[in-house]
């Protein structure tokens, strides 16, 4: 089992911009495909984006298409998701996914069966 820690959430005002961390703490992330999910509250998971081999990302959901950004360090075995312009809709738990090989992130569609690791999450308010 891969185990995954999520960092970095909290209260962030309308506009802002938040940026969280995901570290692999007894597996090496650079062989898995590794992605973000989030769930707001009373609805379902949802993929938000990927980061798979070589760096190549995609984008699971359109609310977040061009505000989210994800990607590595693998010298700290870290992946990040940094998003700005957050609104109120963002607010949910953040949680972290990994899934050895590039296949979930290459062909998936951001459904939470495709991964079989996960963190425990992180909170994340949009409030003022």
């Amino acid at each position: 089992q891969v185990q995954l820690v999520e960092s970095g959430g909290g209260l962030v005002q309308p506009g802002g911009s938040l940026s969280l961390s995901c570290a692999g703490r007894n597996r090496d992330l650079s062989g898995y495909g590794v992605a973000w999910f989030r769930q707001a509250p009373g609805k379902e998971r949802e993929g938000l984006l990927c980061i798979g081999g070589g760096g190549v990302f995609r984008n699971y959901a359109d609310s977040v298409k061009g505000r989210a950004t994800i990607f590595r360090d693998r010298t700290k075995n870290m992946v990040y998701l940094q998003m700005n312009n957050l609104k109120a809709d963002d607010t949910g738990v953040y949680y972290c996914a990994a899934e050895l090989g590039w296949t979930a992130c290459a062909s998936g569609s951001g459904r939470i069966l495709e991964y079989h690791h996960w963190g425990q999450g992180t909170q994340v308010t949009v409030s003022s």
